[in-house]
């Protein structure tokens, strides 16, 4: 059976729509799930979250309501954005980022609207996991999480959410279908279409 990778981080709304399709990934792949630090990612490969460009913000959320409207899934946004998604990270990485763990944390932020830094709501979900709040600040998880984002960097992953098949990335919720085709062995992954996209030079560059 082939493994899917499943890197993601909360922070990205965009992750938690696809967390809601892991269960479709696992009916033909092992899933295993990594969390990372999107904020790691982006500041390795020089680009700008989302919601650091404003047209790009609005649309950001207007976007994911559309697609949350049109497919079906719950949505509630947090009241602030973007925020620390440090001790859900870490939260994840200390329960080594079971799916059911995973798409728990992305229910609370995404689906129930709470944050991190809200504190009835936090400690009803660490008690509900049966967490202590000191065992996520422990030096083995944050450096787990670290050694995570770094390992996720050497792979070649740029954004979340991203998927890894046999080493083909496959970047964003848009690209769910995209992901399970591959999974399914879809011929179009040995086509000359794909080879030819695959084998575009570079061309000019823009002066930084």
């Amino acid at each position: 059976m082939k493994t899917l990778n499943w890197y993601f981080d909360f922070i990205s709304p965009y992750a938690y729509l696809q967390s809601t399709r892991l269960d479709d990934f696992a009916q033909h792949a092992v899933v295993r799930c990594h969390p990372v630090l999107f904020a790691g990612l982006l500041a390795h490969h020089g680009h700008k979250g989302p919601a650091e460009i404003a047209p790009k913000r609005t649309f950001t959320y207007e976007h994911v309501a559309w697609l949350a409207k049109r497919n079906g899934i719950a949505l509630t946004f947090p009241r602030t954005h973007p925020f620390n998604p440090l001790p859900l990270l870490r939260l994840a990485t200390l329960f080594d980022s079971p799916m059911d763990v995973v798409a728990r944390l992305f229910r609370y932020v995404w689906a129930e609207g709470h944050l991190p830094t809200d504190a009835q709501p936090w400690a009803a979900l660490l008690a509900e996991l049966e967490v202590a709040p000191e065992e996520i600040d422990q030096p083995a998880v944050k450096d787990a999480l670290r050694t995570a984002t770094q390992a996720a960097i050497e792979a070649g992953v740029f954004g979340v959410p991203t998927c890894e098949i046999g080493g083909q990335l496959i970047w964003g919720f848009e690209s769910t279908d995209m992901a399970l085709a591959r999974i399914e062995d879809d011929p179009f992954f040995e086509s000359p279409g794909w080879l030819a996209a695959r084998q575009v030079g570079d061309g000019v560059q823009r002066k930084t």
